[in-house]
């Protein structure tokens, strides 16, 4: 008995540029990463993180009291090397989105003398 291949069905969700619409996909943020307080170089600027704004909100669990929801896209965070590749991922998905820019970094620069004037 030979078993006969079934070619898969493609319907309106199968096709990226509808997905997000389709299925009521949640708004992409796409943020910079900032710099973290203890990093002095600059090894990660430039790189920027797309995540899923929450659509639920927060309730507590009635038996354990911690805050949680069914709304699993918020836990999706994907890393890019430039802000056009982020943009074109939401653009290839059909993703509404916004971006998000990191305030401009403000150097105080003084001598280590100025501390005891």
């Amino acid at each position: 008995m030979t078993r006969q291949r079934v070619p898969p069905r493609r319907g309106p969700l199968d096709s990226p540029s509808r997905l997000g619409q389709a299925t009521g996909m949640a708004t992409a943020r796409i943020t910079e990463l900032d710099r973290k307080t203890t990093q002095s170089g600059k090894a990660n600027v430039g790189r920027w993180l797309l995540e899923f704004e929450r659509e639920q909100p927060l309730r507590p669990d009635p038996l354990t009291g911690w805050a949680g929801s069914g709304d699993t896209r918020p836990q999706v965070r994907i890393t890019f090397n430039s802000k056009d590749a982020a943009i074109a991922y939401c653009q290839r998905r059909g993703l509404d989105y916004h971006v998000v820019e990191a305030p401009p970094v403000k150097l105080k620069l003084q001598a280590y003398a100025d501390n005891f004037r």
